[in-house]
């Protein structure tokens, strides 16, 4: 780590210093341990995709960095998680870490290895130091987890490509987008995109880790509705942290911050301050998901009735929302266009506010391209990719993407609302302060989709039902 032109140690300001005898007393005396070292489950998977990748560009060096830990502030790091591109051909958790495809097409995958005990790191960097971080693995070690071949990161043969024939996927690790000069940005480009539209068609394994979190997300739910009261107000934060508890307990973690809007917050699509209360009689809009062992996340959204019941107006944007959701699930199947779902889904919703006397047009005006008034009440389209990443694919061109077909084994998500502001004077007064979002998972099949998340219930009487049984069940535990 180079800090104002200095290589660090791994020491901070508030570090002791450690006079020599203590430092020779701890170099000494300790025993020697291994790791039981099993190789993951997907690592065949990822063999794969490294091969597919390479066959893809022969000839070529293809250099995909894992990224770097962030500074939170001062000497405190965000909690690292590696490149979803990177992970996707490796499986690899550390940071700093960098596969290499050799222009024979063979994988190299450069690591820092366990911190070594003919040095002091092990016992003074806080950064890489085995009493500081824990146990590292070898290089053999990684090897056999990973199945694929590795070498020290400080072999790393970055000076020696020629840029020409070298292609970098960048953005993610600053030392290696300097270390390799970029000749033609369009090349680098390329790298990116082909690896996003490789991973919109999902693998079985791939599946079976979204499905699991999935599941723990449909537990981190339940957990919620048993701590919502129907008769008092409690934190949006608590919500959130009960749901965060069960994401720690069950996977990595949140694949994202957690959306919770109570009230009026529930028109804030992003909203993750969640720093209001819930109201008795109001909505609650959590939008939520684990990301599990293996970086795949869930990303669902549910809105529950704070009291327990829909009062009839809340019923009605619920329906509509309902309703074009349905509508969606409907035309999800291989050979449809992304953007003609999306249509499906928005007609739906412009079809109800019409029918609310809210929409100032026509419903055939409304969807005009050049016109599209519904999305007032709307802003978002009706979903996205998920895998990997909550917005999977990202770097997919338009053409496979926003303008393309749908097809067996890709997971997207299926997600219409409804949004009346509270300043909104376009609206009635009773609407003003309502959101409604309904938001599933959804697979493709041959014959047409399946909903991963059908684990919660989307029917507004259903909601009503399950809300009813996870309170009468009350508050758990993950365990």
């Amino acid at each position: 780590m180079v800090a104002d032109g200095k290589e660090k140690d791994g020491t901070e300001s508030h570090d002791p210093m450690y006079p020599e005898k203590f430092l020779e007393f701890m170099r000494t005396g300790w025993r020697d341990t291994e790791l039981v070292t099993a190789q993951v489950t997907g690592a065949p998977n990822f063999a794969k995709r490294r091969a597919t990748l390479a066959a893809a560009f022969p000839g070529e060096t293809l250099v995909i960095p894992s990224g770097r830990e962030m500074v939170r502030a001062n000497d405190t790091g965000f909690p690292f998680r590696p490149g979803s591109d990177f992970f996707y051909l490796t499986g690899e958790h550390d940071p700093e870490s960098v596969l290499i495809l050799r222009s024979d097409g063979s994988a190299v995958l450069y690591v820092r290895p366990r911190s070594p005990r003919d040095t002091d790191e092990f016992f003074k960097d806080r950064m890489y130091g085995e009493l500081w971080i824990g146990r590292r693995h070898t290089l053999a070690e990684k090897t056999a987890e990973l199945g694929v071949e590795t070498a020290n990161l400080a072999d790393l043969p970055l000076d020696e490509l020629a840029p020409a024939r070298t292609r970098v996927l960048r953005g993610l690790d600053p030392h290696v987008d300097r270390r390799v000069r970029q000749t033609d940005p369009g090349r680098d480009a390329e790298l990116a995109w082909f690896i996003s539209e490789m991973k919109l068609v999902k693998d079985e394994w791939e599946i079976a880790q979204l499905q699991d979190a999935i599941d723990a997300t449909v537990r981190g739910f339940e957990d919620v509705a048993r701590v919502l009261p129907a008769d008092r107000p409690v934190s949006e934060r608590l919500i959130e942290g009960v749901f965060g508890l069960r994401a720690r307990h069950d996977g990595n973690g949140l694949g994202y911050s957690s959306i919770v809007g109570a009230g009026s917050h529930a028109t804030i699509l992003h909203w993750i301050r969640n720093d209001g209360r819930t109201t008795p009689g109001e909505l609650l809009l959590a939008d939520m998901g684990v990301e599990g062992h293996h970086l795949y996340t869930a990303d669902v959204t549910r809105t529950l009735p704070v009291s327990g019941t829909f009062t009839p107006l809340q019923r009605q944007v619920y329906d509509i929302v309902y309703r074009s959701q349905e509508a969606g699930m409907e035309a999800i199947k291989p050979g449809a266009k992304f953007s003609d779902v999306h249509l499906v889904c928005m007609r739906v919703l412009a079809e109800g506010l019409h029918d609310m006397g809210i929409l100032p047009v026509s419903v055939d005006e409304a969807m005009e391209k050049d016109s599209m008034l519904y999305r007032r009440w709307t802003l978002h389209g009706f979903g996205h990719m998920l895998g990997i990443d909550v917005h999977d694919c990202a770097n997919a061109r338009q053409e496979k993407y926003k303008d393309g077909e749908l097809a067996e084994g890709y997971v997207l998500t299926n997600e219409p609302g409804l949004y009346f502001q509270p300043e909104d004077d376009l609206v009635p007064e009773e609407l003003r302060g309502i959101g409604v979002r309904i938001e599933d998972d959804v697979l493709v099949t041959a014959t047409g989709c399946k909903n991963l998340s059908d684990g919660l219930p989307r029917h507004p009487d259903d909601v009503e039902r399950w809300l009813a049984e996870q309170r009468e069940a009350g508050p758990r535990l993950p365990g």
